[in-house]
C-alpha cells in the first residue's frame, strides 16, 4: 500500500529533475538549434521520470544525497526518451502519438527525430562523465555506472530487446521469449537506473545485489502493466490509442496468458521487489512505494 507521502515525494523528485534537464540538456541558437529543439521537445512531453527518479531513490536508501547525482539521473531519462523516439519512427512501431501528442517524427521530420535520438543518447554519456558529477563520485564509481548504463541500452538490453520486440510481431512467442523481450527490453535500463544509484552513493556489495533483484521484479513487472494498460487503460491517461498493440500484433503478456494471469504475475513480480529490500530500513520506503504504485497504476 502506498504511504500518504508518496506523491508528494514523486512531485518533488519530478520537479527537480525537470529543472536539472532545463540546465543540463542546452537549447543550442546556431544552425542545428533544429535538432536540440526536437530533443526538449520529446524530453518534456509529460514523462513520470520513473528511472532517474528511481536512480535517486536508490542513493537515497544507502545514504546518498540525490542533489549529488543528477546528472547520472538526467542522463537516464534522455536514454529512456532517445529510445522512445525511434521506437516510434516509421521503421520501427511507427506511431503517430507519444503521452498524447504528435511524435517527434510527426511534429518535426523523420530525419530530424533520428538526430534528435542520436543527440539524446550522445548526451547521456557526456553527462555520465559530468565535472559536477565527476567532483562528487570516485573515478572507479562512475566508470562502473557508465558501463552498467551501456549494457543496459545496448545490445544486450534495450537493443536487443527492441530487435527482439520487432522480429515476434504477428506470430506466436513462447513464455521464454515473451520474458526475454520484456527483461532487456524494458526491465534491463530500470535496473541499471536502480543498480547505479547505489554503486553512486557506495552501495555495498549485499546491497547492490539487492537493488539488482528489485529493479528486475518491478522492470517485468512495469512492462505487464504497460501491456495491460493498452488493453484496460484510458487513452487520454495512456497517450495512445487503446489497443494498439494487440493491433501490431506486438508479443505481450495478456495476449499469452490472459489478463487474470497477468495481472497474478505482476503482484508477484512485486512482492519479490519488496522482499529484496529487507535489509534496507526506512530510508528504502520511496523505492516501496515505487513498486506499489507499478501494479496499483491498473490492479
Amino acid at each position: 500500500m502506498l504511504s500518504p507521502r508518496f506523491f508528494d515525494y514523486i512531485k518533488a523528485r519530478q520537479e527537480l529533475v525537470n529543472k536539472a534537464l532545463n540546465y543540463y540538456v542546452p537549447l543550442l541558437q546556431d544552425f542545428s538549434a533544429r535538432v536540440t529543439e526536437a530533443m526538449h521537445y520529446s524530453l518534456f512531453a509529460g514523462g513520470k521520470r520513473l528511472r532517474p527518479i528511481l536512480l535517486l531513490a536508490a542513493a537515497e536508501a544507502v545514504g546518498g544525497k540525490p542533489e549529488d547525482y543528477l546528472p547520472a539521473a538526467c542522463a537516464l531519462e534522455c536514454i529512456h526518451t532517445y529510445s522512445l523516439i525511434h521506437d516510434d519512427l516509421p521503421a520501427m512501431d511507427d506511431d503517430d502519438l507519444r503521452r498524447g501528442r504528435p511524435t517527434c517524427h510527426k511534429a518535426f521530420d523523420e530525419a530530424t527525430a533520428i538526430l534528435a535520438g542520436d543527440g539524446l543518447l550522445t548526451l547521456a554519456f557526456e553527462l555520465l562523465a559530468h565535472p559536477d558529477l565527476r567532483a562528487r563520485v570516485s573515478a572507479g564509481r562512475l566508470l562502473e555506472v557508465i558501463y552498467l548504463v551501456a549494457k543496459a541500452a545496448g545490445i544486450e538490453g534495450m537493443v536487443g530487446g527492441q530487435m527482439a520486440d520487432l522480429l515476434a510481431e504477428g506470430r506466436p512467442v513462447s513464455a521464454e521469449e515473451l520474458d526475454f523481450i520484456h527483461q532487456h527490453k524494458t526491465a534491463s535500463l530500470i535496473t541499471a537506473s536502480v543498480v547505479a544509484g547505489g554503486v553512486l552513493a557506495g552501495a555495498s556489495e549485499a546491497q547492490q545485489q539487492a537493488l539488482k533483484t528489485y529493479g528486475k521484479a518491478i522492470g517485468r513487472a512495469f512492462q505487464i502493466v504497460d501491456d495491460l494498460l493498452d488493453i484496460l487503460g484510458d487513452e487520454k491517461i495512456i497517450g495512445k490509442p487503446v489497443g494498439s498493440d494487440l493491433a501490431k500484433g506486438k508479443a505481450t503478456y495478456p495476449r499469452l496468458f490472459g489478463l487474470e494471469a497477468s495481472k497474478q504475475k505482476a503482484r508477484e513480480l512485486v512482492t519479490r521487489a519488496l522482499e529484496s529490500l529487507q535489509l534496507f530500513d526506512e530510508k528504502a520506503d520511496p523505492l516501496r512505494d515505487i513498486a506499489h504504485y507499478v501494479v496499483e497504476r491498473t490492479l
